[in-house]
């Protein structure tokens, strides 16, 4: 660390989209929006889905934990974001960077195998429906979430404190919105090679490996649902897979076309909008993936909003 220069006692400049400042105004409004959408959603799914003793199960369990992961994820970037997008200043403390970049790295590590875990929790319902509550016992999903977070956390260590120690010859200005792995590999006076390559190779691991497990467990749950004698049954089974799959698209489909090409296959700008995308547009929308086409959680939805509206009318009538 010792080589970094001033960066320690300056923070880092976050260009962000400094050279459009009529698009700053935009991104602002639309951010903030987007923000508050994501936070309204994702509470009201892990409120909705404690409160109703219905979706206490393996399904909504991992829900809660992909909402409270959103909420953490879009936390860690949107206000620094902001205050940025605000103002002139556009500096972050670098104790406030090195803590983004290590969240960052590994909450989105833990999306990737959180999504290929609910996967496997919807093959089991749908292929072994009369073992999934044996199968998918309360301990198992405790113990599935501690290795994903445990694991990822390993990762985000791993890489971020590597990436940390390049050199960086006082340069301290990274052309992103965020402290991102790749933006602050590109600022270092090094050859980066080894570092990319580690980058890569953990990208394989935690983003096409968990992918292809996705795929392989929704090849045997399309097989397992054409088998299906009742249309009742299927379509069910399409409506609770459809959301997850949908989720997995979007999320993975951004990321492969962000991290597993060449480095100077997409423009500055293109890269920024990407990621803006799937860090901050993403999680406000999986609230309404999965609220849209599950009905158990649209009533569990309906019931807290009674709830609420009963609480409030309760309080006026006292205060009267």
């Amino acid at each position: 660390m010792g080589q970094n220069n001033d960066s320690s006692l300056n923070g880092f400049v976050l260009l962000g989209f400094s050279d459009h400042p009529k698009l700053e105004m935009v991104l602002s409004g639309v951010v903030t929006i987007f923000y508050l959408i994501t936070l309204v959603g994702n509470i009201a799914i892990i409120l909705a889905s404690l409160l109703d003793s219905r979706l206490h199960t393996p399904m909504y369990f991992f829900l809660r934990n992909l909402s409270f992961l959103d909420l953490c994820f879009t936390t860690s970037i949107i206000p620094q974001m902001l205050v940025n997008l605000w103002g002139p200043n556009k500096t972050i403390a670098f104790v406030g960077c090195v803590i983004q970049l290590y969240v960052y790295m590994w909450l989105g590590s833990i999306e990737c195998l959180l999504l290929a875990v609910m996967s496997y929790d919807r093959f089991i319902a749908i292929c072994k429906p009369l073992h999934y509550l044996v199968i998918m016992n309360p301990h198992l999903c405790l113990k599935m979430i501690i290795t994903v977070w445990g694991i990822s956390l390993g990762c985000s260590l791993a890489l971020c404190s590597l990436t940390l120690n390049l050199p960086r010859c006082g340069n301290n200005t990274l052309n992103h919105f965020l402290c991102e792995l790749p933006a602050m590999i590109k600022i270092a006076c090094v050859d980066t090679t080894v570092v990319e390559m580690s980058v890569f190779a953990l990208g394989i691991v935690f983003v096409l490996t968990p992918l292809f497990l996705i795929l392989i467990s929704y090849g045997y749950i399309a097989r397992a649902v054409l088998r299906m004698k009742s249309k009742a049954g299927q379509r069910k089974a399409i409506n609770t897979c459809g959301s997850h799959l949908t989720v997995v698209s979007i999320f993975y489909g951004t990321i492969i076309y962000m991290y597993l090409q060449p480095g100077n296959s997409t423009s500055k700008d293109q890269g920024k909008f990407l990621t803006l995308f799937y860090t901050i547009f993403t999680p406000s929308l999986n609230p309404l993936i999965y609220t849209l086409r599950n009905k158990d959680m649209k009533e569990a939805l309906k019931k807290l909003i009674r709830v609420d509206y009963e609480s409030t009318k309760m309080k006026r009538k006292w205060k009267s």
